[in-house]
């Protein structure tokens, strides 16, 4: 296990590793998972071919017009409100929806924490306060045995794409 104080102090190289080397299944269930489309050139044709060679890509983001967003939008108060990140992420999703493996859903039961799963590896990043997501802390966990940190985190990603809704049709 690894720690970092702040989402934006672990490496790009280690997210980049991470989405590179998954071949089963990556979840991005983060709010507005917004940050990813920035620090990752080309992210977009590395998960079209992710899932064209069989591997899962699932995105898990707010709604932007729910309450809770709105609520977290007073909170945060900043110019980049939390709808128009979530809306960015669904722009760039929208344009390799139609890509083998690629769903998407909504849930706004993650609000406070963000979880990103690549195969037996997640990125976990609990939400302090009125904190934006890149000042909160990350752990980098990796799946040792039954019932640990991991497993508690994927049932609580699982939780969250069985209620989830759709965000295409």
């Amino acid at each position: 296990m690894s720690a970092y104080p702040y989402r934006n102090a672990c490496p790009t190289s280690v997210w980049a590793d991470l989405i590179d080397g998954a071949s089963q299944c990556v979840t991005f269930a983060g709010y507005t998972n917004y940050f990813i489309w920035q620090e990752h050139p080309r992210l977009a044709e590395r998960l079209k071919r992710k899932g064209e060679d069989g591997c899962t890509v699932r995105f898990i983001v707010g709604d932007p017009g729910s309450d809770v967003t709105r609520r977290r939008e007073e909170v945060e108060a900043v110019p980049l409100t939390v709808s128009t990140r979530i809306r960015i992420t669904l722009d760039a999703l929208d344009k390799i929806r139609e890509a083998p493996g690629i769903e998407a859903k909504y849930s706004d039961d993650h609000i406070a924490l963000s979880v990103f799963t690549f195969d037996d590896q997640m990125l976990v990043t609990p939400h302090i306060s009125n904190l934006l997501g890149h000042e909160s802390p990350m752990l980098h966990l990796r799946r040792l045995g039954d019932d640990g940190l991991y497993d508690r985190f994927a049932a609580h990603v699982t939780a969250l794409w069985e209620n989830g809704r759709p965000v295409w049709g």
